[in-house]
């Protein structure tokens, strides 16, 4: 796969001086690569994929946890299910589950303009936090209504959230001409209510905002997804009039949480009769990641010690 190294996966956080507007510009270059690099997904896919992973940083970058944000659309289309998760640490994976009967459709390579109705159709988008079994699970939900996952993340904002915030996202996999390999951004800003400056009158706070998501709408995905085009150069170039304050990025990774302990834990919890079900004509159990595809394989002295885990389990809640 091609090198990535020119666009560095980050989370670089800014705020337009002046007013009360602060931002964050995601960049994955090698984080995701690594992502779509085990599966086979067709090319309007894996960019429908990358988008989901650089808005799962946008929204986590929002937000004070100490665990995993998830990031779930689902729908009833060719696209039936987009995942992707961070970690507080800045480990992203992501997964997109594609039905076999619409890969052919779904590899002529035509582009989409509205891939939410088209992709994957009615469903609803879900916002997760999980910090731990110690603590309560934050989670929102809104439906997938609007042409894109930016369009659905502004509804959320918008009903749920009371805040105001203006989102663009842009993924590009096979790319004439380009060494870079695949890439994936977001860029996202939100006006913070109640931190407005004394001396700036509310006509002119809302002329700001205006300013700030004008100035960002005209942003083009090549800008976006330009490697020679540093955070710090783009940031300028479209503020410098406003003012911008950069603070430090943080660094982003792929990284996969999935481990043998982890899918035996899983199966332990099922019956004997639904494992032997389970097994190919080998006589083998075979577990797949879903994010990156390692195997994991028992055999019948692993289903006996699933079992004998399952009963102490049991026996103990």
């Amino acid at each position: 796969m091609a090198s990535t190294s020119a666009f560095p996966d980050l989370i670089q956080p800014f705020r337009i001086e002046g007013a009360a507007i602060i931002g964050r510009l995601v960049r994955l270059g090698e984080a995701f690569a690594d992502t779509i690099e085990p599966h086979d997904y067709p090319a309007i896919v894996a960019e429908l994929l990358g988008e989901t992973e650089a808005l799962s940083v946008a929204l986590a970058g929002s937000l004070k946890y100490d665990g995993i944000f998830t990031l779930q659309a689902q729908g009833d289309g060719p696209v039936g299910m987009l995942v992707a998760d961070v970690t507080s640490d800045g480990a992203v994976r992501a997964y997109a589950r594609v039905g076999d009967e619409n890969a052919p459709t779904l590899s002529d390579g035509t582009a989409i303009d509205s891939p939410v109705p088209h992709l994957i159709g009615n469903g609803h988008l879900a916002f997760t936090v999980d910090q731990g079994p110690d603590t309560d699970r934050y989670q929102g939900i809104t439906p997938l209504e609007g042409a894109t996952l930016a369009d659905c993340a502004h509804l959320y904002f918008r009903q749920s959230e009371q805040l105001e915030t203006a989102i663009k996202l842009a993924a590009v996999v096979d790319e004439t001409g380009s060494h870079a390999g695949p890439r994936a951004a977001a860029f996202m800003i939100q006006r913070l209510p109640g931190e407005k400056p004394a001396d700036i009158p509310d006509e002119d706070a809302e002329e700001r905002w205006r300013r700030a998501v004008i100035l960002m709408s005209s942003l083009k995905t090549s800008e976006m997804l330009d490697p020679d085009l540093s955070p710090r150069d783009l940031l300028f170039r479209l503020y410098h009039e406003d003012g911008v304050r950069m603070y430090d990025s943080r660094p982003l990774r792929f990284e996969c949480r999935c481990s043998r302990k982890k899918v035996a834990d899983v199966l332990s919890r099922f019956a004997p009769e639904n494992l032997a079900d389970m097994k190919t004509d080998e006589g083998v159990l075979v577990a797949t990641c879903e994010f990156c595809r390692a195997e994991y394989r028992f055999d019948d002295d692993d289903l006996v010690t699933l079992n004998e885990l399952r009963k102490k389990s049991n026996s103990t809640s």
